[in-house]
């Protein structure tokens, strides 16, 4: 899958889970899904390519749910 396609959902599932008043259960809201619902080499490729280009383009939710330990936010 094209990384532009993966930043794409992955800005999504994070603009869903913006409207989550607590902001560690929005964040914990996007690391789950992303765990749950993508593959193994999905969730690798993303992370690949986050650290390439940090901070570009990923909601900040994403950015949060990609580099903090689950249950820290």
């Amino acid at each position: 899958m094209s990384s532009d396609s993966l930043i794409k959902m992955a800005n999504q599932i994070a603009q869903y889970f913006a409207t989550e008043p607590d902001h560690t259960l929005a964040v914990n809201g996007v690391r789950q899904h992303i765990k749950s619902f993508w593959t193994p080499g999905m969730r690798r490729q993303l992370q690949d390519w986050q650290q390439m280009h940090p901070g570009a383009v990923l909601h900040p939710l994403v950015l949060e749910a990609l580099t903090e330990p689950e249950g820290t936010t």
